[in-house]
């Protein structure tokens, strides 16, 4: 394939932590196979009238040492239909900024941009309510506001997980025993007198052998998962909350819920999807912006990050 510019919404480059970074590792690859890595925030895209949709542009050379990682090469305004490919990869929550950076991205697209994962399909698959679709391969689950309803749910499932909505990283997610036990302060807190919504999960016990991320890259499983296992006396696995992470292949039940939804996301414009399955129950479908990428690599020797410039190239070949 031809060389091209690629662009990467991410984070400020400068709070990159290479040895984990999963946008670093894209960038790294797609620079190895001649292409110019370019990177801006959200905060330096723009739209006006009578302009296409622009960006504050850092050209940048990846030196490949640990702690001087890139050179800056150019800075300077450019349109987001110029580049070869856009890369969404800024990091949740998807908070109010965030959608409105998906509009953006979606009138760049209207204009003639290449853009991964696609905007609107960033705003139809908020990562805890994507799974709503999939009914067949999730956990005992319930969405609500009512305090009833989640005491109700607790007296059904006795072991239970409360999350609010917006959570990432783990943050907020509380685990209820079947005696109860501070069920209604973790109601108020998540809750707040019935004006947020939250999500209430049967607890996986699963969840001692890790909280698997599998990964679908152009609507294929990756064939291995990073397994996020929980240290000491914690439930969440996140690798933000102290998770150990652990890459293993995928499963039998990894790969059918995998090959199930692969083809209906990237039908819809989800290049990378992070799928979150514990035990045989699939908890979350993540779109915004999936890691997990240099761990599976490190520990398996499966390139993943050549396996997602490898779809973004075929994709923008056909």
């Amino acid at each position: 394939m031809n060389t091209m510019k690629i662009l990467f919404v991410a984070d400020p480059l400068e709070s990159f932590k290479i040895y984990k970074d999963t946008t670093f590792a894209m960038m790294r690859e797609a620079q190895k196979r001649g292409h110019q890595v370019v990177a801006c925030e959200v905060t330096d895209v723009r739209w006006q009238r009578g302009e296409a949709v622009s960006a504050l542009v850092r050209e940048i050379h990846l030196t490949g040492d640990a702690d001087q990682w890139f050179t800056e090469t150019g800075k300077q305004r450019a349109k987001l239909k110029d580049f070869g490919a856009v890369i969404m990869r800024k990091d949740p929550p998807f908070d109010s900024e965030y959608f409105y950076a998906t509009h953006l991205l979606s009138q760049a697209e209207r204009e003639g941009a290449k853009v991964f994962n696609s905007p609107a399909a960033l705003r139809n698959h908020p990562e805890k309510l994507a799974i709503l679709e999939f009914p067949q391969f999730i956990a005992p689950t319930l969405v609500t506001r009512n305090e009833a309803d989640i005491r109700e749910f607790h007296a059904t499932h006795g072991d239970i997980i409360l999350k609010p909505l917006d959570g990432m990283g783990g943050m907020g997610i509380f685990k209820v025993g079947a005696d109860g036990l501070n069920l209604g302060a973790i109601i108020e807190t998540l809750n707040r007198d019935g004006a947020q919504t939250v999500m209430a999960q049967k607890f996986l016990a699963g969840i001692a052998q890790g909280d698997k991320r599998v990964l679908l890259i152009g609507g294929k499983p990756v064939p291995f998962c990073l397994a996020r296992i929980p240290q000491g006396g914690e439930v969440r696995g996140n690798l933000a909350a102290g998770g150990k992470g652990v890459a293993q292949p995928i499963s039998a039940r990894d790969r059918e819920i995998a090959e199930a939804l692969g083809p209906i996301l990237m039908a819809r414009g989800l290049m990378l999807v992070g799928l979150d399955i514990i035990g045989e129950s699939l908890t979350e479908i993540n779109v915004t912006s999936p890691t997990c990428f240099q761990e599976i690599t490190d520990q398996m020797g499966c390139d993943v990050a050549a396996l997602f410039v490898d779809a973004v190239e075929q994709s923008l070949a056909t």
